[in-house]
C-alpha cells in the first residue's frame, strides 16, 4: 500500500475544497470521490440551478459548480480516484484506507462523505422522473427558484424540519401544505404553534402522496387519506421531502464516535473527530445547516487542521 500524507474520502464541496487547500499546502492529497456509493460531486450533482453560492450572480448548475471545484483541485496536483472506500482501519497510524480499486496508508484522514436525503418511493419522485424537476429534499436550497414561486407546494414530513421548511416556503409559494401520515405532528410545540398560526400553511392530516405528475416539471399530486382511502388530485408546483438524511458513515465500522442521529461527532468549532488525525467535513458531520457554502467552509477548516496536526507530528 502506498503511503501518503492525507487521504480525503468523499467529494462534493467539502471534499474538493479540502483537496484544494491540502494540495496548496504541499500535502499531495489523494481523494476518493466515489462511484457506486453516489455520484462524484455529491448531492449537487442532482441539483439543477444553484443560486445561493457566492460568486455566481446568475446562478450555476450543480454539476457545473462541482466540475469547477474538481478542476481546481486537479490544478494543484491532487490525485483523484473515482472509486469507493469500502473500509478503513483507524486502530493505528498510519491509517489504512481500502478502496475497491486502490488502497493507501495515510498520516491524516479527512472524511467528507456527506449524507443522503431520505425519499419515499412515490411514482414520479424518483431519478429520471421529477426528482430535481419539482421534487427535492432541501427547501432552503431550492425554494426560491422560479419554478416554485406562486405555486401550491407540498412538504412531506411531520417533524421540526418539515415545519421549518414549510414555513420557509410560504415566502415563495401561493400555499404550502404539510402532508403528514399521522393526526399530530412530531415537531416541537413552538414549531407547531408557528405552523398553526401561518395563514399560508395548511396541514393534511392522516395523508400521504401516492403519485406526482406533470410534464417538464411537477403539475399535480395525488393525496390519499390513509384513514378513509379517498384519493384526490390537486394542483402542485413542487414536492419537498423533509423526512431526514442518512449520513454516509457505514464504511467507518463504528471506529469514530457518532451522535445519536448517526452523524460524526466533532469538537465544537473544529473538524476534529474522536480519533487524532481524523477530521470530518461537510454534511457527514453537519445536520444543522447542510448547505454547499458551509460544506466548503468546513472542507477548508479540515485541511488547515490536518496541515497543523501533521506539522506537530513532524510529518
Amino acid at each position: 500500500m502506498k503511503k501518503v500524507k492525507v487521504v480525503i474520502i468523499g467529494s462534493g464541496p467539502a471534499g474538493y475544497t479540502a483537496a484544494i487547500y491540502a494540495a496548496r499546502a504541499n500535502l499531495e492529497p489523494v481523494i476518493f470521490e466515489g462511484f457506486f456509493s453516489g455520484p462524484a460531486g455529491g448531492q449537487l450533482m442532482s441539483t439543477t440551478e444553484v443560486e445561493n453560492f457566492p460568486g455566481f450572480p446568475e446562478g450555476i448548475t450543480g454539476p457545473e459548480l462541482m466540475e469547477n471545484f474538481r478542476k481546481q483541485a486537479l490544478r494543484f496536483n491532487t490525485t483523484i480516484h473515482t472509486d469507493d472506500v469500502e473500509r478503513v482501519d483507524l486502530s493505528s497510524r498510519p491509517f489504512k484506507v481500502y478502496g475497491k480499486q486502490a488502497s493507501y496508508t495515510a498520516e491524516a484522514l479527512i472524511i467528507a462523505t456527506g449524507a443522503t436525503a431520505k425519499r419515499l418511493d412515490i411514482p414520479g419522485a424518483n431519478d429520471g422522473e421529477f426528482w430535481q424537476r419539482g421534487v427535492t429534499a432541501c427547501a432552503v436550497c431550492d425554494g426560491a427558484m422560479p419554478i416554485f414561486r406562486d405555486k401550491y407546494l407540498y412538504v412531506i414530513g411531520g417533524g421540526d424540519s418539515a415545519v421549518e421548511e414549510a414555513s420557509f416556503l410560504t415566502k415563495f409559494g401561493k400555499k404550502v401544505f404539510i402532508v403528514h401520515r399521522r393526526d399530530e405532528l412530531r415537531a416541537s410545540k413552538i414549531m407547531q404553534k408557528r405552523a398553526f398560526e401561518n395563514p399560508k400553511l395548511d396541514i393534511l392530516w392522516d395523508s400521504g402522496i401516492t403519485a406526482i405528475e406533470g410534464d417538464s416539471v411537477v403539475r399535480s399530486v395525488t393525496i390519499k387519506n390513509l384513514k378513509t382511502g379517498q384519493e384526490t388530485k390537486q394542483d402542485a408546483g413542487g414536492v419537498f421531502f423533509a423526512i431526514g438524511h442518512t449520513p454516509n458513515t457505514a464504511f467507518l465500522g463504528g471506529q469514530v464516535e457518532l451522535h445519536d442521529n448517526g452523524y460524526i461527532k466533532v469538537v465544537p468549532g473544529t473538524c476534529k473527530t474522536s480519533i487524532p488525525g481524523v477530521f470530518a467535513a461537510g454534511d457527514v458531520q453537519d445536520f444543522v445547516y447542510r448547505q454547499a457554502i458551509t460544506a466548503a467552509g468546513s472542507g477548508c477548516m479540515a485541511a488547515l487542521e490536518a496541515e497543523h496536526w501533521l506539522t506537530i507530528q513532524g510529518v
